[in-house]
């Protein structure tokens, strides 16, 4: 088909949802653009690992033109940008450097950190989104450490080694137990001038369990696990208030920490949206959806992955903000498209759910069964290095994990602020 006469699609995010969509969608049939706020996709399962030293994040990330260069996604246009609004009606995305027309729009955004109407908290709390986010949480561990080991008064030495995590999900239990394992390794063999109980870890959970996809006995397991690398695990306690380094507890209770790690909840991707008629937004900023995933009271317009809301009998809030919802979205989005037909019905396929706390200490349930310990850990490094795009990628995850499990150490804890200068108006920093 002449080009000038293909339906142009533009997607919006090219996490696991976006990335799938446009690697399974028929490129002789639609011109197709990309529009991301990051030139690279990322591996958001191990952000945490970035965050603990464990990763570089060149070993997680994977620049977009050269995956649209070769393979699945060639044929594909990148556009950098964020999308600040949608107008429905006139079928254009705006960014801050351009407006783009659609003939279909598809809507992968992903989520973002949910404060749960306490926005303030974002200016205070360290979290873990993006990649960025996670270098600027080594960044700050790194800095607590260093100044720490030099440190001479007893009391701002444990101030400095105060980390509070906020949500026990799978991220809070795998930053908790990362460093936890700081805390029972690094610092013996890394910081002989800071005692073991000089650095507290201390993990909120404001339900009566962690892991609450997970079955009780990876629940229970999980908070074994953490009690064996040093962390304190309180559950039913919700942070009411944080204010210069106190965190305020549901119970009255108050808790000083010199670092506060955010990971209790996700919400979509705020978007803007003109012309359309109220009601086809959701609970979570999530897009109201049918069974195909179109978004409900609009033309040519769908949502997958974790910006989309799908009410089923199964999953009446909606599906699990998972990684594999969003790749079994994106791929039959894009075959119900290449054909022009929507007579299949999205039904997710749960694979498992798993989580790491760390080394060898892992649970997994998979289906009716359930593997924890050291055969847990093997299968949770197996399939998120599968699950890495790149050869390079794979191998340099394979060679870091390997070292750090024989070694117990890492290259990779350099501490590294960036330079402030010179200001750039185009960030906001004038």
């Amino acid at each position: 088909m002449p080009q000038n006469e293909r339906e142009k699609i533009v997607v919006i995010g090219g996490g696991f949802a976006g990335l799938n969509f446009i690697k399974h969608i028929d490129k002789k049939r639609f011109d197709v653009t990309l529009v991301d706020r990051n030139n690279f996709h990322s591996f958001p399962p191990l952000f945490y690992q970035i965050a603990s030293s464990g990763l570089e994040p060149g070993s997680i990330s994977f620049p977009f033109r050269r995956e649209i260069r070769r393979g699945k996604a060639k044929g594909i246009d990148f556009h950098l940008g964020e999308v600040e609004k949608v107008d429905f009606k006139n079928k254009t995305v705006t960014t801050q450097y351009e407006t783009i027309s659609y003939d279909r729009l598809v809507i992968a955004a992903g989520t973002t950190n949910n404060f749960f109407g306490n926005d303030d908290l974002k200016k205070y709390v360290y979290t873990l989104k993006s990649t960025a986010q996670a270098m600027r949480m080594r960044d700050e561990i790194l800095d607590r450490l260093e100044r720490a080991s030099i440190e001479t008064d007893e009391e701002a030495k444990k101030k400095l080694l105060s980390f509070v995590v906020i949500g026990g999900g799978p991220a809070g239990v795998e930053v908790a137990g990362a460093l936890g394992e700081l805390k029972r390794f690094i610092i013996p063999r890394e910081y002989p001038t800071i005692r073991q109980e000089d650095l507290s870890i201390v993990l909120l959970e404001g339900s009566d369990k962690l892991l609450g996809a997970m079955s009780a006995r990876s629940q229970n397991e999980a908070v074994r696990y953490l009690e064996k690398l040093m962390v304190d695990v309180r559950l039913k306690n919700l942070m009411t208030r944080y204010d210069k380094n106190i965190v305020t507890l549901s119970d009255g209770s108050q808790i000083y920490s010199g670092m506060v790690i955010w990971t209790a909840g996700v919400t979509g991707q705020p978007i803007a949206v003109e012309n359309v008629e109220e009601g086809f937004m959701g609970r979570g900023y999530r897009f109201k959806v049918d069974c195909y995933n179109r978004v409900k009271d609009t033309e040519n317009v769908y949502a997958i992955g974790d910006m989309s809301l799908m009410e089923t009998e199964k999953y009446p809030k909606g599906h699990p903000q998972l990684a594999q919802v969003a790749i079994q979205q994106g791929r039959l989005l894009a075959r119900q498209l290449n054909k022009d037909e929507f007579t299949e019905a999205f039904e997710y396929n749960d694979k498992g759910t798993m989580a790491t706390v760390g080394r060898n200490m892992a649970v997994a349930d998979l289906g009716k069964v359930h593997i924890s310990g050291f055969a847990a850990w093997l299968c949770w490094m197996f399939i998120h290095l599968l699950s890495i795009l790149g050869m390079r990628n794979k191998i340099s995850v394979l060679i870091d994990w390997t070292w750090s499990y024989f070694s117990y150490g890492t290259s990779l804890r350099m501490l590294l602020h960036t330079s402030r200068w010179p200001l750039r108006e185009r960030w906001g920093e004038i």
